[in-house]
């Protein structure tokens, strides 16, 4: 398992992930987690947070935002779509 940093730019990021209203003041650990997880650019991010994070409208407003400054878009999703529970494969 890779560590990652939380950099400056993390936190312009999710203060502009405020600012641009994808979600409220009130969810900026949700923000630093979605643009620490951008900047450091890993392959997924995995959450049960389905009202601040796995949510379709929340997730087009922070790649919108992510491709703005630059950055690739970020895969989020819940963890029953990684997870193939019950299968025999």
């Amino acid at each position: 398992m890779e560590k990652i940093e939380i950099v400056e730019e993390s936190f312009s990021l999710a203060d502009q992930y405020i600012s641009e209203k994808v979600v409220g003041r009130t969810s900026h650990d949700d923000c630093l987690h979605i643009a620490t997880a951008t900047i450091n650019k890993v392959d997924h991010l995995i959450s049960w947070n389905f009202k601040h994070i796995v949510n379709v409208f929340r997730i087009r407003g922070y790649n919108s935002i992510n491709i703005k400054n630059g950055h690739v878009q970020l895969d989020i999703r819940s963890p029953k779509e990684i997870v193939n529970y019950g299968t025999k494969d």
